[in-house]
């Protein structure tokens, strides 16, 4: 298992099973695109090229999870609890499509596929966690955790799109009880250092400019009592 797990090479996939996760990919990016609109404006616009950069960067490091295993910040959560889930969206699928053409990290028929697991399912099922969890976010600790179990959620479930991806169009020879076993028990560690990355980012952030926190956005009372709890 290496350290970039998440991201399907070459081959790993059949063809219809890469031209069908392309398909989703781009209908999944065009409705992010279309409502992207509505949350991007002067504020939040240079805040996503930040987010976007900051994702690139830290993907690039790696931290160990096991004796010759590592991983690496997928970024989808901490993306949309910035700037949003579909601004966050378009921020993942950026760097993986740099990713893919620039370093060869991931494949270029499994891009779709990749984007699929990381840029839209990861994304939003992190997002979701912590909008449910939003309630709990009324101070640094509350924020947190709250960051913490979405960017859990967010590598976890991920990698359940992988696993989906690999019993549709994997290679029959691999058992589908292994490969799951073996991924998604991995990418619970690798969670864990997701959420500690996040959390520490996203209280980071809010602390100084709460203001700019997708997931902190509500009445102007309710910003000024997390400025002050934040503070």
């Amino acid at each position: 298992m290496s350290a970039v797990a998440m991201h399907m090479s070459d081959g790993l996939l059949d063809t219809k099973t890469s031209l069908l996760f392309a398909g989703v990919a781009v209908v999944g990016l065009a409705v992010a695109a279309a409502r992207a609109r509505n949350d991007l404006d002067d504020r939040t616009a240079p805040l996503a090229g930040l987010v976007a950069a900051f994702v690139f960067a830290t993907q690039m490091l790696n931290f160990p999870v096991l004796p010759g295993v590592s991983g690496h910040l997928l970024g989808g959560a901490l993306a949309a609890m910035l700037v949003g889930p579909w601004v966050g969206a378009l921020c993942v699928s950026i760097v993986l499509v740099v990713q893919a053409l620039v370093f060869a990290d991931g494949g270029l028929t499994a891009l779709g596929a990749n984007i699929t697991n990381m840029a839209l399912i990861g994304t939003a099922a992190g997002f979701l966690v912590a909008t449910l969890l939003k309630r709990f976010a009324k101070n640094r600790a509350g924020l947190a955790v709250t960051a913490f179990v979405a960017a859990f959620t967010n590598t976890v479930i991920a990698s359940f799109g992988f696993v989906l991806e690999f019993a549709i169009g994997g290679d029959p020879a691999f058992s589908l009880g292994t490969v799951t076993a073996t991924l998604v028990g991995v990418h619970c560690l690798i969670g864990v250092g997701e959420g500690v990355i996040t959390a520490l980012t996203l209280v980071a952030v809010a602390a100084v400019r709460p203001d700019l926190v997708y997931l902190l956005r509500g009445s102007h009372k309710a910003l000024d009592v997390r400025e002050e709890t934040l503070a």
